[in-house]
């Protein structure tokens, strides 16, 4: 018997044995469990079948039983008949799949009051008490009767019969429909209920034709008020996906293809938008922008130019989202850019064509899937942005708002809120629709497995002084913006009062020492560890579910293979309240309780982050060559050895790019998990939120610095770790220089 089968076996049988089957009040790595192992609420699916009458948990053994059965009887591939291997395949398929859906059936089926459908209760014999939510025993057991599954599905000879292909793929889509398709479905659901909670499609009718949404004049062009917020959600992302992947391709050129001195300091304030909340830049725009804002002040001072609110509607709202979204595009387009071959450009050359049509006819169409992603990726966040239109937006509505109004104003109509959803998911897949016919049936190959050793054509001279023209002055601001945030921390009252104190750091991270050692008397203390806590253990899962995604889409093919790519982008279609919102009605009664936990904030951060990790891998992976997996599995590697040693160091980029989204996002979402956390889970944003909403802005943006302070540590040391990708390509110290020869890396 194979590991990965042994592996699969000990998971389900230590789930039934050996860990709790029900989820526990206490954290189950605190292993409090221990002392009252055996108890009712303590117990393992066995003990809880002999001891307390569980007897509908009596099925999951027996499947146990019979995959060992089929197991200790394997059919030898080599020898037995076509036949005989696929009945045996397709058997062990069955059981497994029945194992892992039996688990999920009756945490459904059967509730704390006994069984949860009429039906049920008039099919079966009545039961002696119920159940609640799910813990690690029934996590353990699902997750080793989806591998047994997975090893059935790669022995009838699908995906090459590699396991590990056949195992990514379930657990990913296992993963994806749990925690981003069920929670969404179970909100969209509510569109369609009436007042009496029954199904209607009248009511679905009369929450979508309304003229709030629809409304069409030219004045939407300019962010005028009388526009349907349909109309101006759809023309902001137009705008904001536009501009944030021309910024961003810009700064990857100045950062990749230019002589430009301090590209470490250009590179680390690149990505400065994404490491604070969105509230602070909004902040920042109306300090620097807003009717008393330094600018207007200076204009009227100067110039006697009338102070205006110019900053509050449609300009100021894309202001602040080109500022939060630019980072978003760079790091999606930064790998992409330095894939480019440099001995395509040197042929292109070589033909005596011009760096400008080196460029415009070779490096820019190589760059296409990049560029497609940046858009497809600038689109979502802006349809789903929450932050920034409700600091800024004025009259200028959009759907994001209106689903938060929705939700917890006065009206507390989710039936709307539903169908505003909905809307946004149809823009949603109209850009994903948008993005494949820009990139279908072309191809984008870069890296190969043949060696490249040309250099980088020099960018032309009209593109990068446009690089450094736009690039360098967006960055400068980018610094002022921060600047006067970072102000804020060091004076007395932000905008009134500007003499210098610490005492917003002190009241907020104060240290003391008594009588038992050092204490951590500040009152942000709590929820920065708790958000360090769960960030890091949200970006790594981020990662890696992210990378896997996109080599499943990108190196393999099977059906369904664009739902699942879909699927992969759903939670950025959704705004980030009503991910929270449905994260509440998924997972606030069994079998999945997990609402008021860490756990469940360290899932809405990996499923809501995820589709930057793949839209990041996909385009990397465009431009690796297929030989270079065909090459190692020639050699008699498997998926795994191929991913693990031959792509994952050409995709260091991505997994950077996937590392560090993951973590700032994470340390500074605010909509999706506003309504997720406790007093137990209090995280910096919330946090944060507070204190703006009691006015205390110093403590605020003090808070906002460490922030700041900390992500920027935790970007250089994820980009320490991962390393950089090493294409074995040659390099010069300046134009006209010798070449200097380097090692060919990989």
């Amino acid at each position: 018997m194979t590991g990965y089968r042994i592996i699969a076996l000990l998971l389900v049988a230590a789930g039934l044995t050996l860990v709790p089957w029900y989820a526990l009040q206490d954290s189950f790595f605190a292993f409090k469990w221990l002392r009252h192992f055996g108890s009712k609420d303590q117990s393992p699916a066995l003990w809880q079948i002999a001891s307390y009458g569980k007897v509908w948990l009596i099925a999951l053994p027996a499947l146990l039983l019979a995959t060992v059965g089929l197991y200790a009887r394997p059919v030898n591939a080599a020898t037995a008949a076509e036949g005989a291997l696929r009945s045996w395949a397709r058997a062990l398929m069955i059981v497994g799949a029945a194992g892992g859906l039996y688990v999920i059936a009756q945490g459904f089926a059967i509730g704390p009051r006994g069984y949860g459908f009429e039906l049920l209760s008039a099919l079966f014999p009545p039961i002696a008490g119920g159940q609640f939510g799910m813990g690690a025993g029934a996590l353990l057991v699902a997750f080793g009767f989806v591998l047994i599954c997975a090893d059935g599905i790669a022995s009838m000879g699908y995906f090459r019969g590699d396991r590990f292909v056949a195992s990514a793929l379930l657990c990913i889509v296992v993963l994806v429909v749990m925690f981003v398709f069920f929670p969404v479905a179970r909100v969209l659901y509510e569109g369609f209920v009436d007042q009496d909670r029954a199904l209607s499609l009248a009511a679905l009718w009369e929450r979508f034709d309304q003229p709030k949404l629809w409304n069409l004049t030219l004045a939407c062009l300019w962010g005028g008020s009388g526009c349907g917020v349909a109309w101006n959600t759809l023309w902001l992302a137009l705008l904001c996906a536009a501009g944030t992947t021309f910024l961003g391709l810009m700064l990857a050129l100045i950062v990749t293809r230019s002589n430009f001195r301090g590209k470490k300091v250009l590179r680390l304030l690149t990505v400065l938008p994404i490491i604070t909340p969105p509230f602070v830049v909004g902040l920042s725009l109306i300090m620097l922008f807003g009717r008393s804002g330094v600018v207007n002040q200076f204009l009227e001072w100067a110039f006697n130019i009338p102070q205006t609110r110019w900053i509050y509607g449609l300009p100021g709202v894309l202001l602040a989202q080109l500022f939060a979204f630019t980072p978003v595009a760079f790091l999606v387009l930064i790998g992409v850019v330095e894939g480019v071959s440099p001995t395509l450009e040197e042929a292109s050359q070589s033909l005596h064509a011009s760096r400008w049509q080196t460029f415009r006819t070779v490096t820019l169409p190589l760059m296409a899937p990049g560029l497609a992603n940046a858009f497809l990726v600038g689109f979502i966040e802006s349809i789903a942005d929450f932050g920034n239109p409700v600091v800024l937006g004025g009259n200028f509505g959009v759907m994001a708002t209106e689903i938060y109004f929705a939700i917890v104003g006065a009206q507390l109509d989710q039936g709307k809120a539903a169908v505003y959803s909905m809307i946004l998911l149809a823009f949603a897949l109209f850009a994903f629709w948008l993005q494949r016919k820009a990139t279908a049936r072309k191809s984008f190959v870069t890296v190969s497995g043949k060696g490249d050793t040309g250099l980088p054509s020099p960018l032309p001279d009209g593109v990068r002084r446009t690089a450094i023209g736009v690039g360098v002055p967006w960055l400068a601001l980018t610094v002022v913006l921060y600047g006067m945030s970072i102000f804020g921390a060091f004076v007395k009252v932000w905008g009134r009062d500007h003499t210098f104190t610490l005492d917003h750091f002190v009241k907020a991270f104060s240290i003391d020492h008594g009588p038992n050692g050092w204490l951590f008397t500040g009152a942000a203390w709590h929820s920065l560890i708790n958000t360090l806590q769960f960030s890091l253990a949200a970006a790594p899962i981020t990662a890696i579910i992210g990378i896997l995604s996109a080599y499943l889409i990108a190196r393999t093919t099977f059906k369904g293979q664009r739902a699942f790519e879909f699927l992969t982008l759903l939670s950025f279609a959704i705004p980030g309240t009503v991910i929270g919102v449905a994260y509440i009605f998924a997972f606030n009664v069994p079998p999945i309780e997990i609402t008021g936990t860490g756990l469940i904030i360290v899932l809405c951060f990996v499923f809501r982050n995820l589709p930057v990790g793949v839209r990041g891998g996909i385009a990397a992976l465009s431009q690796l060559d297929k030989s270079l997996d065909e090459a190692s599995t020639t050699l008699g590697a498997n998926g795994a050895t191929t991913f693990k040693r031959v792509l994952m160091p050409l995709l260091k980029p991505a997994v950077i790019g996937a590392l560090i989204y993951g973590f700032v996002r994470s340390m500074t979402t605010v909509s999706a998990i506003v309504f997720l956390v406790s007093g137990d889970t209090e995280v910096a944003t919330t946090y944060i939120i507070g204190r703006v909403v009691n006015g205390d802005y110093g403590v605020a943006i003090a808070y906002c610095a460490v922030l700041i302070l900390i992500m920027v540590t935790a970007i250089m040391l994820v980009q320490w770790v991962v390393g950089s990708r090493k294409l074995g390509r040659r390099t010069a110290a300046h134009p006209g220089a010798p070449i200097a020869p380097v090692a060919v890396g990989g």
